[in-house]
């Protein structure tokens, strides 16, 4: 069950964080000229320092966020980044995503997290049937994880019990994203790409346990 208090906590801590903006924005420049590095993962080492790795994908979902101004993208490549994963074309398609399509459904914490899900155990063949099945399993291990830590998967839930106390549909129009963007909506919604990335890396690293 959600612990709302420890979370509006987490909120108010994103609303007033000191970010660290030329590295944040060191780090991304240096992904927009060198993409995404591939990995060869060491088992071994990643469960020595699964705790690290889990904090260091949660802290860069919401960096990330701070920058992007997208949940899904942020989510998405925080946990493409540690794992070696995909490339950034990978983040443009994510571009709509945030309140799936701005309709106010499916949070972007969500869904960027699936897609790393998916470039994790998926494979390029689209007849490697038992990819697609550990995909899907690891979805089906993701959804009720986040939908437990949060409360909700969707945007108007979230955003009433958690982050604002009411939902404010930051893609209705510009004055909305204005007040969304006043509130510190950003730096406040930094917490469901840090728990989604968070999420998506700890079931990754499970795999390997």
């Amino acid at each position: 069950m959600a612990d709302y208090e420890a979370l509006k906590a987490k909120v108010q801590e994103l609303a007033e964080r000191d970010w660290d903006v030329p590295a944040i924005v060191a780090r991304w420049k240096r992904l927009l000229a060198e993409g995404i590095s591939k990995k060869t993962l060491d088992r071994d080492e990643i469960l020595a320092h699964k705790q690290e790795i889990l904090d260091r994908v949660q802290r860069r979902g919401e960096e990330y966020n701070f920058l992007a101004r997208n949940c899904a993208r942020s989510t998405a490549l925080a946990v493409m980044e540690e794992f070696g994963l995909g490339n950034l074309e990978v983040v443009r398609a994510l571009s709509p995503f945030p309140g799936f399509g701005g309709t106010g459904w499916m949070c972007g914490g969500v869904t960027g997290g699936l897609i790393a899900l998916g470039l994790y155990f998926g494979n390029d063949d689209v007849q490697d049937y038992d990819a697609v099945g550990a995909a899907i399993q690891a979805a089906r291990k993701f959804m009720p994880r986040f939908e437990e830590k949060v409360g909700s998967v969707l945007c108007p839930k979230i955003h009433e019990d958690v982050v604002f106390g009411r939902y404010m549909d930051p893609a209705a129009s510009p004055q909305n994203m204005q007040a969304f963007a006043e509130a510190k909506g950003f730096e406040k919604c930094g917490l469901l790409p840090g728990i989604g990335a968070r999420i998506a890396a700890e079931i990754i690293i499970e795999s390997m346990e």
